[in-house]
């Protein structure tokens, strides 16, 4: 966790710490999306074994989403009352993976909640889905868009969308595209990162089975998500997520990301990824930070989309813990436009996960966007 207490003007690139004028706020990293013993189609990876890996990534939260449809929608008495789920240092979700026939979304709650309805009520239709996601008071965040099990609900019932599914880059990259879509159609849609590891490190010297190789190369933060809530608790969190407070980077040794703006002319960022405001019709001056990890000396590959479409392309080079890069465009006046980030390079080692750098290539983080002229009740 880093802790940021931004003070007005300060915001330099000597001074990393000064996030944004005015806001003050943590950076928490996690995984948001794992299956343990209680999913049938998990292997050697107990509740405990997960915790204790994240706690020595020093990571902030979890959540742990074992497929409902396993249990017949009982996971209150399986996951959540499993003596092992339990961490001193970590915030645990509660939640579970909806996995019905139209696809799959992870059901994500602070506290308890009758996941037993949202299981029962799984096939009925879309409204009857929101009036029960609204009286529970749960998040509901769209699982892998774009793969075989993918989201087939409507997006007006996800507060999140999992842009990034496992260490596998390139399978994610229809899955960015619907993003875009939803995105470009007016909904501001925050988009998270998941794992989805079902299968735990064997111990050494132990039987060499596709599981095992699995795990080598996707586990426990491959990819991990940052987010930017007012304080470490999980309703701040869910709510930043769903506001699109947040970045993932492909392992948590990879530089986070960070995208903000100027876009009143005030000298420093007034804005940061999620946020939404009015253009002037002048200029705004655009931020992007890459924070820590980076390889020194290494060139990074930044990509502006705007509005779906490839805007500007530029190289970075690493040269400290923080590495600035800028540009400048004007936003329309009277229709939307949101920018977001992709940043392409080298990864950092992830020795706990020595596989997984080559399943996710030179896709290093990706930010979420910056929004213009969008309807905060569309």
């Amino acid at each position: 966790m880093e802790t940021f207490s931004p003070q007005a003007g300060s915001a330099t690139a000597e001074s990393p710490n000064s996030i944004i004028a005015g806001r003050q706020g943590v950076w928490l990293k996690g995984d948001w999306h794992l299956h343990s013993r209680h999913s049938t189609d998990s292997t050697n990876n107990p509740i405990a074994r997960i915790i204790d890996f994240a706690e020595k990534l020093g990571f902030d939260y979890l959540a742990i989403t074992d497929h409902d449809v396993h249990v017949r929608g009982d996971v209150a008495n399986h996951t959540w009352s499993d003596p092992e789920f339990k961490s001193d240092s970590l915030l645990l979700f509660y939640g579970a993976e909806l996995t019905a026939a139209r696809g799959h979304i992870n059901i994500l709650s602070e506290g308890p909640y009758d996941h037993q309805r949202i299981f029962d009520a799984r096939d009925r239709r879309d409204w009857d889905l929101l009036a029960l996601k609204r009286e529970l008071g749960i998040h509901m965040s769209a699982n892998h868009p774009s793969t075989k099990n993918h989201y087939g609900y409507s997006f007006d019932l996800a507060d999140s969308v999992e842009i990034w599914n496992s260490s596998v880059w390139p399978k994610n990259i229809p899955g960015l595209r619907i993003w875009d879509d939803m995105l470009l159609s007016g909904r501001m849609l925050g988009g998270r990162g998941g794992s989805d590891a079902h299968h735990g490190p064997v111990e050494r010297p132990g039987p060499v089975t596709p599981q095992a190789l699995e795990a080598t190369a996707n586990y426990v933060g491959t990819p991990t998500t940052w987010v930017f809530a007012r304080e470490k608790t999980g309703r701040a969190v869910l709510d930043a997520m769903a506001r699109g407070h947040a970045s993932v980077s492909a392992n948590p040794f990879n530089p986070r990301v960070e995208f903000y703006a100027d876009p009143f002319g005030s000298g420093v960022p007034d804005m940061m990824m999620g946020d939404n405001v009015h253009p002037t019709g002048a200029p705004v001056a655009f931020e992007i930070r890459l924070i820590g990890g980076t390889v020194p000396g290494a060139h990074y590959k930044i990509n502006i989309v705007k509005n779906r479409e490839l805007f500007d392309t530029f190289f970075l080079t690493a040269d400290s813990h923080i590495s600035v890069a800028r540009f400048t465009d004007t936003p329309a006046l009277a229709t939307r436009t949101y920018y977001r980030v992709e940043v392409e390079g080298p990864q950092s080692p992830f020795s706990l996960v020595p596989n997984a750098m080559a399943q996710s290539g030179s896709m290093v983080a990706l930010s979420n966007p910056l929004y213009f002229n969008y309807d905060p009740n569309f």
